[in-house]
């Protein structure tokens, strides 16, 4: 089941039952700000997940993989990876 448009196991977020966030496939807006450009991205593009488009993974997905202080060191790039093996 796809939890994220990034890869994100949002079952296991910490912040999940502090904000009542169901995931960002269910919601309109983060909990954390007014979008997410990940999201956005992939909902223009009609995309369940980053993995189903022809850049994953591009450098908007890697910056946040790999970011300095939020990133999961590229976990949610693998998760993509899974889905879209799934999808096969």
């Amino acid at each position: 089941m796809i939890e994220s448009r990034c890869g994100l196991l949002c079952s296991a977020c910490p912040y999940r039952e502090q904000t009542g966030c169901t995931g960002c496939v269910s919601i309109q807006k983060p909990f954390w700000g007014e979008r997410c450009p990940v999201k956005s991205c992939a909902e223009d593009k009609k995309y369940a997940h980053c993995g189903q488009c022809e850049a994953f993974p591009c450098r908007l997905l890697n910056q946040f993989a790999y970011d300095e202080t939020q990133g999961d060191g590229g976990m949610r790039i693998e998760q993509c990876r899974h889905w879209k093996g799934l999808e096969k």
